[in-house]
């Protein structure tokens, strides 16, 4: 059974699963400032590329077991050995571009923890250190990039990272709460405008 529907949410979490409504309800738009939440969420997008979040999703309890609880250390490690594995695990997505970049990119993501003291304090500087608040009215009027997901995203590439698109990357900000794009109407909206004055 669905959770409650007369709590006005933003449109796309509805009808899908009580999973991805409590996603949309408890951590979507969330600032979120600690490295491995940044870091899940830059393996779950990644994997997400060219799919629905609801099948990632889905799928995220599959990606905790076979990614070390995304622990960016463990995963920089990774051999061979480890990725075939990966490729052969139903839990998730198994596509070897995916899983390899996962590694590639934890590699990546430990060089800007050492280049800027934490992932967070570098992937924040994009947004000035302050979530960016949207007020939308409609689901149609939100963007799926923005000149910050631009500029992140041509910074990432450079740095080595894979899958960090700009598309992507507008996607990582809105789920780690960089961005606030629930509408106005959504009972999230004002929460999250709330958190990110904190």
């Amino acid at each position: 059974m669905l959770v409650n529907k007369k709590i006005i949410r933003c449109s796309w979490s509805l009808a899908v699963s009580d999973a991805y409504q409590a996603y949309h309800d408890k951590e979507w738009g969330v600032p979120a400032y600690d490295d491995q939440t940044q870091f899940e969420f830059l393996l779950l997008e990644g994997a997400q590329a060219g799919l629905s979040w609801s099948t990632v999703l889905h799928k995220r309890e599959g990606y905790r077991k076979a990614f070390a609880n995304f622990d960016p250390i463990k995963v920089s490690r990774f051999t061979d050995k480890h990725l075939e594995e990966r490729i052969q695990n139903p839990a998730i997505i198994r596509n070897r571009l995916k899983i390899k970049a996962a590694v590639t990119n934890a590699q990546a993501f430990l060089m800007v923890q050492a280049e800027f003291g934490s992932f967070s304090d570098y992937i924040w500087g994009f947004v000035d250190g302050m979530p960016v608040q949207n007020s939308w009215r409609s689901q149609k009027q939100i963007p799926v990039t923005s000149p910050a997901s631009d500029a992140l995203s041509k910074d990432l590439k450079k740095r080595g990272f894979k899958f960090v698109g700009s598309t992507i990357m507008y996607a990582h900000m809105q789920a780690t709460g960089m961005v606030n794009d629930h509408v106005t109407s959504c009972y999230r909206h004002e929460a999250c405008r709330k958190l990110g004055d904190n």
